[in-house]
């Protein structure tokens, strides 16, 4: 499950870039290169060469704490930290460590903020696609509430277009080119520019069918608490091994009557089982209404003698 390469981009404000450069570069004990950008990009490359860029993104909305208060700031006060190509096993203790130094150093990211993970899409056929699309659809609405996507930022996080869910499933593609002609059905300009409208959905395939050929997962508000930053990407692996591995996947979406037991259950079958995951049942639950251990509510709720 937790095997795929996986990249992740974290947007906050708080600090400048530079400082945020600065502090990346003395937990890898590294220095800074100013790339010199419209983006304003300054990275900092690991001891194995990886390089992590830090850059500037207009969709971020600047803000610095001053005397404990938040005030508007410059932008120089946009932030987005993108990592090179990580494993959840080598990776994931620097990644939240690192997390936390920013945080410490006064970084923290509000509601323009959003966290965007590339999941790698050399494994991928256009029958997982399928069944990512349709699992993703399935659990737009749980999945919504449980990550409690923030409403300003739904532009950038659509959910799964019902008209796309419909095409792909009656259309059946067999190629990738058939696949990506549904995609981009509907759309005007150009499909190979960068900043494609139909990108801007919690599951992006623009990313697959350019640039750096990754499957991408937009629907997650920024955050500098590491243990989510962790759900966060193991619920990215896990929903990645899903449409991978399972034969077919359906787009139907099931009746909930109980969220947070739904959702418990839901993780439980793919992957989140045992003590090493608890935090992370524990995160993603933690919004959703109901009972996560009891499908009708809690005996003394539902009226039942104990």
């Amino acid at each position: 499950m937790l095997k795929s390469r996986f990249g992740i981009e974290i947007e906050f404000t708080g600090v400048t870039r530079r400082k945020a450069s600065e502090i990346v570069a003395k937990f890898f004990n590294s220095t800074v290169v100013e790339e010199g950008t419209y983006y304003d990009t300054k990275s900092v490359k690991q001891a194995d060469g990886r390089k992590w860029k830090i850059m500037y993104d207009g969709s971020i909305r600047c803000q610095k704490k001053v005397g404990g208060k938040i005030e508007s700031a410059d932008r120089l006060y946009s932030v987005e930290l993108v990592s090179p190509i990580l494993t959840y096993k080598e990776d994931i203790d620097n990644l939240q460590q690192l997390v936390r130094e920013l945080r410490h150093a006064g970084a923290f990211a509000n509601s323009s903020c959003g966290i965007h993970i590339h999941l790698d899409g050399a494994p991928h056929t256009v029958q997982s696609l399928r069944n990512f699309i349709n699992i993703i659809a399935s659990k737009n609405d749980l999945f919504y509430k449980a990550l409690q996507i923030e409403q300003n930022r739904m532009r950038y996080c659509k959910k799964m277009d019902d008209n796309l869910v419909k095409r792909i499933n009656k259309q059946k593609p067999k190629t990738m080119e058939q696949l990506a002609n549904i995609w981009y059905a509907g759309y005007w300009g150009d499909r190979n520019q960068h900043y494609h409208d139909s990108r801007y959905h919690f599951l992006n395939l623009h990313s697959f069918f350019t640039g750096h050929h990754t499957v991408e997962l937009r629907g997650f508000n920024s955050e500098l608490h590491a243990g989510k930053i962790r759900s966060y990407i193991v619920l990215a692996l896990a929903l990645n091994h899903q449409a991978l591995n399972q034969k077919q996947a359906s787009s139907k979406k099931p009746q909930v009557e109980n969220e947070k037991f739904a959702m418990r259950t839901y993780l439980n079958r793919i992957g989140f089982i045992g003590e090493e995951f608890k935090h992370c049942r524990e995160h993603l639950t933690k919004a959703l209404e109901g009972s996560s251990a009891w499908r009708h509510g809690t005996p003394a709720l539902a009226g039942a003698t104990i």
